[in-house]
């Protein structure tokens, strides 16, 4: 028993590390944003702290632990959560529903992009508020940025750890931060209990109407802050386990709202002190604190937004790792550090975020300007998961009425929110949405190329065609090309093959080979599990094989292709390959040459002109996200690289041409 209570306790740990670390850092800037968009503590009263402090309880309970927790975690994808996740499980109920997969996905990766660079900034500034470092860093913003892309030079650089280990790392730390919050709130609560009053969602109504709000409905937009990490929660299932997420939260949130109220009660105690109206940049959280602990809490707080980082970093792993299989995104090498498939790594995405949020810190220089830009993306997120969950409660789980509640109380919500965060727009907001609409733009592209592409490709089936390859096989007239002539991604029906395959081998540079070998392969849930499924045709020189591989497998395809003919060898069903010449002696396995075919498209085919841009914007995407010859392990074999056209011929308007009679034919003119 005690076993397993030492295990949950390191899962809870691995969860406070990866999953709340943006959550965890709101009350560094919630309450100062609130007092900021209301003119300063001297603009205050207690009305208006009250309602604040229950607009910012209410919020993070509806948001996150009614929608995200109760409800949405519900809808798990074999353990996975997201948006994409989601979408997989309803996608059947409406061809509309990409629509809103498409957006919420793409916002929420442009958000990954800003999340570490506004966290990791408002840190480095933060450490001003201890006087030596504040000469440190002198007058001018240079320091900042330069130590900035130092911070998250480094965050990015560990990723390939995998989120276990870093979760482990981030962990206890993470648990102090929480354990900070809650104590040094608690403090403050307990000499002004009439905060308290803020659990009543009373005062949250008022102060939205309230002449004390100088904001007006605009206020949400710095209260949505207190949320923004929500998404993760659900984002970061598959990282951590939904149960682990259930045990966890309680404590947060606990942590979070008592920090909360325990500002307030500073706020509200000190809304006479003339003192400090002079501040700039005035900051309750720091505050609030006695002045001996605040070096403390600066750099406390300072280590708790960088590991806040991490929780949208792993959430982008998962989200484009999803986002693949629904062929929304280029195929990408994937890493699992771990033994759970749901721990991933993406080199691609961790360097395209890396340089991503690099960029944002150049452009904006100041944790002030990148704030207006932060938030409004994760807006539309949760207005596009609310619309998939009301489909998935009333679709497949049978539930109207409850979908009907979800789609009108949380829609509602986010709708305000979406509505106050757009006053960020011309203060930086605009970077969000240029980053969200060129994601957008990526998506598209790619889900409306593959249409194209499945509708214009052709399966032949196989079994008609032994004869002529049988024929090819027997011809001593034409070269052998190589002993083995491998063909990948031979699709997962073995009675049918893509044309393309068998019109390289007949009839561009028609090539002979000893074997021809159609291979597939086929990732598993399981880590280390490796075989292989085999399909002949009745005869000895063609071969369908399915590799099924363990996740945290290499896929060197060319290792495992020589161990499998070496074995069909041993069983008598591959004729031997007498290879002479060697520096390694003769060997009975002889030589290969992978054929990688790539699509493209004519100058003259049927496509309209858009469909056309589409394809070939395509193809330029797939050609930067990377090769399957890297990762397959080919980059060191024989290639041939051949380009084929999706479509064959200019289309149903082609004119035949005819001959002209020749007679009285006139000679050119000089």
């Amino acid at each position: 028993m005690k076993k397993k209570q030492g295990f949950r306790f390191g899962l809870f740990l691995v969860t406070i590390g990866i999953v709340y670390g943006d959550i965890g850092t709101s009350p560094l800037y919630v309450m100062k944003s609130i007092l900021e968009g209301n003119g300063g503590i001297g603009e205050t009263n207690e009305a208006f702290i009250i309602g604040s402090l229950s607009l910012v309880i209410w919020t993070i309970t509806l948001l996150t632990t009614i929608k995200y927790v109760l409800i949405a975690m519900k809808a798990d994808n074999h353990g996975e959560g997201g948006i994409f996740s989601l979408y997989t499980l309803v996608k059947h109920c409406g061809k509309w529903l990409i629509l809103p997969a498409m957006l919420g996905g793409a916002a929420l990766l442009a958000d990954g992009v800003l999340t570490p660079a506004v966290t990791v900034t408002t840190a480095v500034e933060g450490l001003r508020s201890i006087e030596s470092m504040n000469r440190f860093l002198g007058a001018g913003q240079w320091k900042v940025v330069a130590i900035t892309l130092l911070i998250i030079t480094l965050l990015f650089s560990v990723q390939h750890a995998g989120t276990s280990r870093i979760g482990k790392a981030f962990g206890p730390v993470m648990l102090l931060w929480f354990s900070f919050l809650g104590i040094t709130g608690l403090v403050h609560v307990l000499g002004h209990a009439a905060v308290l009053k803020a659990f009543s969602p009373v005062y949250a109504l008022r102060i939205l109407f309230s002449p004390y709000n100088k904001l007006g409905f605009m206020i949400l937009g710095s209260v949505f802050l207190a949320t923004t990490g929500a998404e993760a929660l659900y984002s970061d299932m598959g990282h951590v386990g939904k149960e682990n997420i259930y045990f966890s939260w309680p404590f947060v949130k606990l942590c979070l709202i008592l920090n909360y109220l325990g500002q307030g009660a500073w706020i509200i105690r000190n809304q006479a002190n003339a003192a400090l109206y002079a501040v700039e940049d005035l900051n309750p959280f720091f505050l609030m604190l006695p002045e001996l602990l605040r070096p403390f809490a600066v750099l406390l707080g300072a280590a708790a937004a960088i590991i806040a980082s991490q929780a949208l970093i792993t959430g982008s792993y998962t989200l484009v790792s999803e986002a693949i299989r629904l062929d929304l995104l280029p195929h990408l090498e994937i890493r699992y550090p771990a033994d759970t498939k749901g721990q991933l790594y993406i080199g691609t995405v961790n360097t395209v975020l890396w340089i991503g949020c690099s960029l944002v810190v150049l452009y904006f220089r100041s944790g002030a300007r990148i704030e207006a830009a932060y938030g409004l993306a994760i807006t539309v997120t949760m207005l596009m998961t609310t619309l998939l969950i009301s489909v998935y409660l009333r679709k497949l789980r049978k539930l109207p009425a409850l979908a009907a509640a979800v789609l009108a109380v949380f829609g509602v919500i986010e709708a305000v929110f979406f509505i106050s965060s757009l006053s960020k727009f011309t203060h930086g907001g605009y970077v969000t949405v240029l980053l969200t609409l060129i994601l957008l733009w990526i998506m598209v592209v790619w889900y409306r190329g593959t249409q194209l592409e499945q509708k214009y490709s052709t399966r032949l089936p196989l079994r008609e065609h032994i004869p002529a390859l049988r024929a090819l096989h027997a011809d001593k007239e034409i070269p052998l090309l190589a002993h083995n002539l491998v063909y990948l991604g031979g699709g997962s029906d073995p009675e049918t093959i893509d044309r393309d395959i068998l019109y390289s081998i007949l009839d561009k540079d028609t090539k002979r080979a000893q074997a021809y070998w159609f291979v597939s392969v086929n990732v598993l849930n399981e880590p280390d599990t490796m075989n292989y499924q085999l399909e002949t045709y009745g005869t000895d020189f063609i071969y369908r094989i399915r590799l099924n591989l363990g996740f945290k497998c290499s896929q060197r395809i060319n290792v495992y292709l020589r161990q499998i003919v070496q074995d069909l060898q041993a069983r008598g069903e591959l004729p031997r390959q007498d290879k002479k010449y060697s520096i390694y002696g003769e060997s009975t396995v002889g030589t290969f040459k992978f054929c990688i075919i790539h699509k493209s498209v004519s100058t003259k085919t049927e496509l309209s002109s858009l469909d056309e841009l589409i394809l070939n914007t395509k193809y330029s995407i797939r050609k930067a996200a990377g090769s399957k010859v890297k990762w397959y392990g080919l980059d060191t074999s024989s290639l041939i690289l051949e380009n084929v056209p999706l479509i064959v011929g200019g289309g149903e308007n082609d004119r035949r041409i005819t001959r002209a009679p020749t007679a009285g034919l006139e000679p050119e003119e000089a």
